[in-house]
């Protein structure tokens, strides 16, 4: 039952992106192909990381990664940011044009989230906030994100 209810939420979650994107090629708006959209979730959802560590991430090599990157960088996706650490490095960053591209699926998050704030009880919104950051700091230690405060 659990499995079913989880896959439920999480396939709505897909289904609507999904559809939100459809939408946008419909009225050609949308310029990022299918796996260009994976890797820019990626980039994102990795906040920064270098093109050496988006390669690692999604197993590919770093040439690889480096001209799909700069297939990004091309459309106005991501730029380049040097390292104020490391000035050999460069970091990955999202522009506005994705951001406002992402928000597709980010609004709908928002909604859903507003929906659950309005229909349980304060200390149960605590109770699923809780559970799910034990999911994802506990049970899900294969996939490493940066904590976002």
């Amino acid at each position: 039952m659990l499995e079913q209810a989880f896959n439920e939420v999480y396939t709505k979650f897909k289904l609507h992106f999904y559809r939100s994107v459809f939408g946008r090629f419909q009225k050609r708006e949308a310029s990022l192909t299918t796996v260009e959209t994976f890797c820019m979730e990626i980039i994102m959802a990795l906040g920064k990381p270098t093109v050496n560590e988006f390669s690692s991430f999604v197993g590919i090599s770093a040439p690889n990664a480096a001209y799909k990157i700069n297939n990004l960088i091309q459309k106005g996706y991501v730029r380049k940011e040097q390292s104020e650490t490391d000035k050999r490095e460069y970091h990955l960053v999202v522009t506005q044009k994705y951001i406002d591209y992402y928000n597709i699926s980010y609004g709908y998050l928002s909604t859903v989230m507003d929906r659950i704030k309005a229909r349980f009880p304060a200390e149960d919104v605590a109770k699923i906030e809780e559970m799910l950051d034990i999911i994802s700091d506990e049970l899900m230690p294969e996939i490493l994100l940066p904590k976002h405060t």
